[in-house]
């Protein structure tokens, strides 16, 4: 976008300072970056609103009903603990009325680990039902069904320990507090900054996140080509006494 004026320079900051704060929330306040500029590809599926009987293993009618009716697909963390950071991702398939396992994975969420009411900066990865409708990364779409945008900026920066210059290598945007439809690293955040934003499905360093969750690369490029809009997938993550409730 091209900006004309004086306010420029003054329009310019102001973004790039949002920008940090929403990938604050996966790794640091200090990532920066470039302004992104990557294209995007393929088109964002949309959810429906009305509840469905889910009958998703480990899952209490409570967040079981936030299921939307035409979900077809859904990734569902499971946290050890109310304050781990150590979890289990398992993929669901609906078959009929009924929903298969199709691939199970560890991973990490939030260093502290789980809560009811997001706040930036609390470290930890918020309880709920989220839609997944965007994806990206540092490198080439590897064939993602969700629209994908490739672009250097989301690159870790590297005065982070080494371990996690590959986090944003590939990433799922969690549809919390954020606009569906756009980039993972766009700055909007609806419900205002202190509900934090920036959370991710991102590629796992070996320990707990700021409030993303996070797997192996083999797992992100399997969620990326498998993940289909047409199937409008979510999310359904807490720790796992959440999760029954």
């Amino acid at each position: 976008m091209r900006m004309n004026g004086a306010p420029r320079a003054a329009i310019a900051l102001a973004a790039m300072g949002t920008l940090l704060a929403t990938l604050a929330a996966c790794g640091d306040a200090r990532h920066g970056g470039p302004p992104r500029q990557g294209g995007r590809t393929g088109a964002a599926g949309k959810a429906a609103d009305t509840p469905a009987h889910h009958g998703i293993p480990g899952v209490g009618e409570r967040l079981g009903r936030r299921i939307p009716t035409d979900t077809g697909q859904v990734v569902a963390v499971y946290g050890e603990g109310r304050d781990s950071p150590d979890s289990k991702v398992v993929l669901y398939t609906r078959r009929g009325s009924a929903w298969a396992e199709t691939r199970s994975w560890p991973a990490h969420n939030g260093k502290r680990g789980w809560t009811a009411d997001h706040h930036e900066g609390d470290r930890r990865s918020p309880v709920g039902v989220f839609t997944l409708t965007d994806a990206g990364g540092v490198l080439p779409d590897p064939g993602a069904g969700l629209p994908y945008t490739r672009d250097a900026s989301f690159a870790a920066p590297r005065w982070w320990a080494e371990s996690h210059w590959h986090d944003f290598d590939y990433v799922i945007a969690i549809d919390y507090n954020r606009v569906k439809g756009t980039p993972p690293d766009d700055p909007a955040r609806p419900e205002g900054e202190s509900k934090g934003g920036g959370i991710w499905l991102h590629m796992d360093h070996g320990s707990g996140t700021s409030a993303c969750v996070s797997l192996s690369r083999a797992a992100m490029k399997y969620l990326l080509r498998t993940l289909d809009p047409d199937r409008h997938p979510v999310v359904v993550m807490g720790d796992r006494a959440d999760l029954e409730r």
